[in-house]
């Protein structure tokens, strides 16, 4: 079966997601056992957190504006190789300062990789196949998450740890081989960047109310994500006595029900598009099929059961991602491809802003009561409450000429 040009591309953003999320885990699997190696407090930990988190934010809105005004080629290809160099950079930090400056190059690098994905779907698809081409490559996250605890643990033992952070580097470097020959860029992007650029300016691409709910709608929902990404294996191992040796399973479990929710979210949408239903009231139901589901979240402090926990966790895996899909495909139904950079910019910084805040609260909150119940019952909230600003605030969309 040949396979065409725009899921070429996509395959590509699968495994570039892949390696991002790869990279990012590789600390938080280490983070019990690095943690008594340079005796880090709560406190601490969350802070080395908050400096990926910050570079990361600032990095979306400076790259999804380079994205829209240069073009997706070349921006992709250098965020990639800088997160790639920090990546292998954290083989040589030395203390809680060191770890957080390689942090930092890491987010700044890594926030290219959902602007530049969104906006590539956005001009190589048609919006019946957007929510699944996005749940496709945002799937490789939950990829990355899962060959991390599998492999990392494997090669900190079997070599040390620091070439755990060095191997894992490197594969962005040879992803970015594959981009540099594979790429071409659309030949619309080409036509529309000069006419757009020229009479919109950033604020007038930002300052719109579509816009600007939907960074609201981040900024509450996406905080789970951050919150499983950094916390979830220091959960396993202080509430469930999971050593770091062991946390394979449980958090392949996790993943890969992510990577299902990942999958139907966005097929969901996409087919009942294909059915006839509007693409707007498509998005909505699906959404709203997700804020559902996260509720299972707030159970998870009431069972004392690991796989009863890993279940519930994973449900709620699946549900942001399934919900993730939908709202980056929503982006690109409200806004047009040479926009779509810039608003995926903001509207990460906005998730990354959220993220923020609950690496702070996680951390002092563990430090005050040394439970995660709370937190739980908090993040399996967020969905439902931003399906209701979502539809309260944009009761409906409108067409663009690139729909």
């Amino acid at each position: 079966m040949k396979i065409s040009y725009a899921w070429k591309i996509c395959i590509l953003l699968f495994f570039s997601t892949t390696i991002n999320y790869l990279d990012r885990h590789v600390l938080s699997i280490l983070a019990p056992e690095m943690q008594k190696v340079y005796n880090w407090s709560e406190i601490d930990y969350s802070y080395i957190v908050m400096a990926f988190q910050i570079s990361y934010g600032a990095g979306v809105v400076l790259t999804g504006k380079l994205l829209d005004k240069f073009g997706t080629k070349w921006i992709f290809a250098i965020g990639v190789a800088l997160w790639s160099a920090a990546g292998m950079a954290h083989a040589f930090a030395k203390g809680a300062i060191g770890f957080g400056v390689a942090r930092f190059g890491l987010g700044l690098g890594e926030s290219v990789n959902f602007p530049a994905s969104v906006k590539t779907v956005a001009e190589l698809f048609p919006p019946s196949q957007k929510a699944f081409a996005t749940g496709f490559f945002n799937a490789g996250s939950n990829i990355g998450a899962i060959v991390a605890p599998l492999l990392i643990p494997f090669i900190a033992y079997k070599f040390g740890w620091q070439w755990a952070f060095i191997l894992t580097g490197a594969l962005g470097f040879i992803w970015l081989f594959f981009w540099l020959i594979t790429y071409k860029t659309p030949v619309k992007a080409i036509q529309t960047e000069l006419k757009v650029l020229s009479t919109k300016s950033w604020k007038q691409v930002v300052l719109r109310k579509e816009v600007l709910t939907i960074c609201l709608v981040r900024f509450i929902s996406d905080p789970t994500w951050w919150f499983l990404l950094y916390w979830l294996p220091k959960f396993l191992n202080e509430t469930k006595a999971v050593s770091t040796g062991s946390l394979g399973w449980p958090l392949v479990t996790v993943y890969v029900l992510a990577d299902i929710g990942s999958l139907a979210g966005g097929y969901y949408s996409s087919h009942l598009i294909k059915k006839g239903k509007g693409i707007y009231a498509a998005r909505k139901q699906a959404l709203l099929l997700c804020a559902i589901i996260a509720l299972v979240l707030c159970g998870v402090g009431f069972t004392d059961n690991l796989w009863n926990a890993v279940i519930l966790i994973g449900l709620g895996a699946a549900a942001h991602c399934g919900w993730t899909a939908n709202i980056f495909a929503t982006i690109t139904d409200i806004f047009p491809s040479e926009e779509v950079g810039t608003v995926m910019g903001v509207a990460t910084l906005s998730a990354v802003s959220g993220g923020i805040v609950l690496s702070l609260l996680t951390g002092r909150i563990l430090t005050l009561t040394g439970g995660y119940g709370g937190i739980f019952i908090m993040v399996g909230c967020t969905y439902l409450i931003g399906y209701l600003l979502l539809t309260r605030l944009i009761p409906e969309i409108k067409k663009h000429k690139n729909s």
